[in-house]
């Protein structure tokens, strides 16, 4: 099945095309990377140079993408909502890893992005892309938005405890580390080495871009604050909520494994999550505890944030389009150390 990727140069694009090199039913024969146009993709990443021996980045033609069966997308912001328009009915699948579609509500691009956006029409036809929690919405739709590093680890942490009632949905926080990859690969002077190491800093204190898309997901209100972390990847999200009702350690993560108990991506245990010991797969790892002193539940998941977090979660969801196994092409199988 022939698939292109829009966007391959950056970090999660690179990531994308390292899962689809080894995919045994997708071939990579068109990916697009605005900065890298003429580049061959082993002269960008030498990682890849054996799987993509002959392929060469080149500039977006929507012509020329419409010839596949499924459609990836790793631009920046913005980008997707001016070239799905013109892809949507033209192929088999689309899995765009922007922010464009993710809002089912077209009122909240303007205050969470600072613009209108540019296709509502469409926002309704796309499916939230984390399989384990909208599976079924992805094989009926086809369109896939999906979800965010952040919002993944925080949903898959939350959701099932909302949807089960061990949780109020008010008042939930997310305070979630994010290594440096996730800021992209333009350098920028807060993401250089002399400016993350050796620090660990907050930022979009009380108004991130994300928040919406987690309450979205779970169907709570929350409090999301992000830091980044002088790693170069991985995702530790830190979730408190108010029980419900009186509950347990045991009921929680009971709840948890009753509701992951199929998923091949989804490690429950009573382990701490390590972000490194996601690193490189499509694994979220999450455990969950009761505090009896504060009234508070605890729920901690790890993934990588450029695996289950952006690619392999892409790669997860194209999978389901195409009706193959989920599994096909990715590991849960962390690289350590």
């Amino acid at each position: 099945m022939k698939v292109a990727v829009l966007g391959a140069s950056g970090y999660a694009g690179a990531e994308l095309l390292r899962f689809l090199g080894g995919h045994p039913e997708f071939e990579v024969t068109y990916a697009t990377g605005d900065s890298a146009v003429g580049t061959a993709v082993g002269d960008s990443y030498p990682s890849l140079a054996a799987a993509y021996p002959g392929l060469v980045y080149e500039a977006i033609d929507v012509d020329q993408a419409a010839a596949h069966e499924i459609v990836f997308l790793a631009l920046p912001h913005g980008a997707s909502g001016t070239v799905v328009p013109n892809l949507v009915g033209r192929v088999g699948g689309i899995v765009d890893l922007g922010a464009d579609f993710r809002l089912s509500d077209a009122a909240l691009y303007p205050q969470w992005y600072g613009e209108a956006h540019p296709a509502p029409e469409l926002l309704a036809r796309f499916a939230p892309g984390i399989p384990e929690l909208f599976r079924d919405e992805i094989v009926e739709k086809k369109l896939v938005a999906a979800a965010g590093c952040y919002p993944t680890a925080a949903s898959l942490a939350l959701a099932p405890l909302v949807r089960a009632g061990l949780v109020d949905r008010a008042g939930v926080i997310v305070d979630a580390a994010s290594g440096v990859s996730g800021a992209g690969k333009v350098p920028k002077s807060n993401t250089h080495f002399n400016t993350v190491d050796e620090d660990f800093t907050a930022y979009g204190l009380l108004n991130h871009r994300h928040t919406p898309e987690m309450e979205q997901a779970t169907g709570a209100q929350i409090l999301f604050t992000p830091h980044l972390a002088p790693m170069n990847r991985g995702i530790l999200a830190t979730c408190y909520a108010r029980p419900a009702a009186a509950t347990s350690t045991n009921e929680l993560i009971d709840a948890l494994k009753t509701a992951y108990a199929d998923e091949p991506f989804v490690v429950v245990s009573e382990r701490s999550p390590s972000t490194k010991a996601t690193m490189g797969s499509n694994a979220a790892h999450i455990t969950a505890r009761y505090d009896d002193r504060t009234g508070w539940a605890l729920v901690i998941c790890a993934l990588d944030n450029l695996g289950k977090g952006a690619a392999g979660q892409m790669v997860q969801c194209a999978n389901l389009i195409a009706g193959l196994p989920e599994s096909t092409g990715l590991t849960a199988i962390g690289v350590y150390p």
